[in-house]
């Protein structure tokens, strides 16, 4: 099944690592490479230092450094020393049984100490000092239960400390791979990370938590993958070179046709929605099948497409079968009701399509009531549902889903064979037996009505191009969440309509960025 996907694979530029993930390279870079582990504390300092000497000039400074006693801690004790050195005013908290500490701790508070750098060990002694800068450096990606005790009360102190706030590798209390918050997490103005931005910092509300992120290099790099790669990916601005070239010799038929079965009496709008994004993300052919009932408001609203109308109290499936045939891909669902005629029609495309089917809306409402019709053999197809409707489809509960959100994707793309683009904050585009992509573009004034619809248009015109869905979606994703960031730029997030975001798509698709 893995082979099924294998063609999907794409140069990426940025790799999103887990916790196990992150730890097995530095395991990897130190046994294998011997690159002593005490020279990548010192590259992670120095990179650390070199970010906080663009913001501060450290002779003229007061710094707090909170620090734990595994190497995360080690890291900020390194830190102090150069800060120390620089001119600056540093004081480091221990934290922590100092008995456990980790050899490379133990040895850069020996230094410390041989410099006389102070640290203290109780928090108290510090809660009436005026602080310019606060340095997080307690817990690193390894943290697995909720902070408690000493450590929250101090993660709380230093919070309510009027200072710039500054997080190494990824700020205390965020889960690293599913960025949930473990009890309480210190609040960062920047967080430097090292080598890779981590999972958890990326999902939220963990990134609400990093203020802006910087990824270092400190000598954890590609080859420490060994035999073994992330599976978590996201796009970058430089992968538009995916977007497929046009032909100069190319006609409407060349670029692609799309079926879209949308649209019940009364929700015509996301069948509009649906067909503009498609068009403005250059599909040379759109056929809209929809009840009777919308012939004028799409003839009117969308003059470009192609329509194709039926009864909504008896579908001619001959007409149907015709129209699926006449398609390169299919979009399934915006708007099409929840009536046993609509259920009807679902069940027939994903039975009967031999071609790429995009199922969103309606239609994954309707197979959430018999969800197994997606364990029979079938066309590629890719799922797009936002938490209520993934809530229908696995019977779990938006708060689950919404604080697994990788795990949950991934789950349903390898138990039906289905690519899942799973939408939220972070829409987690999951493909079955390969990788994960998590979308970093896009905005909260992308949370309006229509904005789903548009996406099903822009995911089915990179499929009718010539994009493998696997390639498709998640590009499509990220695209959609680009007309998002232009829209929002020239409007604001407050107002944004998804016709806004629509009449973004050319501008992205050109680069205009």
């Amino acid at each position: 099944m893995a082979d099924r996907w294998s063609a999907f694979l794409f140069e990426i530029m940025k790799y999103l690592v887990k916790a196990k993930e992150m730890k097995q390279f530095d395991r990897n870079t130190i046994e294998h490479f011997g690159i002593l582990s005490e020279v990548l504390i010192e590259r992670a300092a120095l990179a650390a230092f070199e970010e906080l000497q663009k913001k501060l000039q450290p002779a003229q400074t007061r710094i707090l450094i909170v620090c734990g006693n595994g190497n995360n801690g080690a890291d900020g004790l390194a830190l102090a020393r150069l800060l120390h050195l620089a001119g600056a005013e540093v004081t480091t908290i221990l934290l922590g049984d100092r008995t456990k500490a980790t050899p490379e701790n133990k040895k850069e508070l020996q230094i410390n100490e041989a410099y006389g750098i102070l640290s203290v060990t109780d928090p108290d002694q510090l809660q009436t000092e005026n602080w310019d800068v606060v340095v997080d450096a307690l817990f690193g990606v390894g943290l697995s239960r909720k902070i408690e005790g000493e450590f929250a009360r101090c993660i709380e102190r230093i919070n309510a400390i009027d200072a710039w706030k500054l997080a190494l590798d990824i700020p205390s209390g965020v889960n690293s791979d599913q960025g949930t918050i473990m009890g309480i997490a210190f609040l960062a103005d920047l967080t430097v990370t090292f080598s890779y931005e981590k999972l958890g910092m990326r999902l939220y509300p963990g990134q609400d938590c990093c203020g802006k992120i910087i990824c270092r290099e400190v000598g954890i790099n590609d080859p420490s993958f060994l035999d073994y790669k992330p599976t978590t990916l996201a796009l970058e601005k430089t992968d538009r070179k995916l977007i497929p070239k046009r032909e100069n010799r190319g006609n409407k038929g060349t670029f692609g046709k799309i079926l879209i079965i949308a649209g019940s009496a009364c929700l015509a709008g996301a069948a509009v929605f649906s067909a503009k994004a498609a068009y403005k993300s250059g599909a040379g052919m759109v056929k809209i099948l929809t009840v009777e009932e919308n012939r004028q408001i799409l003839q009117t609203l969308v003059p470009e497409a192609i329509l194709s109308v039926y009864s909504p109290k008896k579908i001619d499936f001959s007409l149907l079968t015709t129209d699926m045939q006449w398609a390169d891909v299919i979009v399934c669902g915006p708007g099409l009701g929840k009536s046993q005629e609509a259920d009807k029609l679902v069940r027939f495309v994903l039975k009967n399509a031999a071609v790429p089917v995009v199922f969103d809306a309606d239609a994954l409402n309707l197979l959430a009531k018999d969800v197994d019709l997606l364990l029979a053999p079938h066309t590629e197809l890719v799922l797009t549902p936002h938490l209520g409707e993934m809530a229908r489809l696995t019977g779990n509960t938006i708060g689950y889903i919404q604080d697994a959100l990788i795990g949950c994707a991934e789950e349903f793309a390898r138990a039906y064979n289905v690519i899942v683009a799973l939408k939220d904050a972070r829409t987690v585009t999951a493909i079955p037996y390969n990788s994960t992509y998590v979308n970093l573009s896009g905005n909260n004034g992308m949370a309006t009505a229509g904005s789903g619809d548009a996406l099903t248009g822009v995911i089915a015109a990179l499929i009718a191009q010539g994009l493998q869905p696997g390639i498709a979606a998640p590009l499509g994703v990220f695209l959609h969440g680009l007309a998002g960031d232009l829209a929002a730029e020239e409007k604001g997030v407050q107002g944004l309509m998804v016709s806004d975001l629509i009449e973004k798509l050319p501008f992205v698709f050109k680069g205009a960025w």
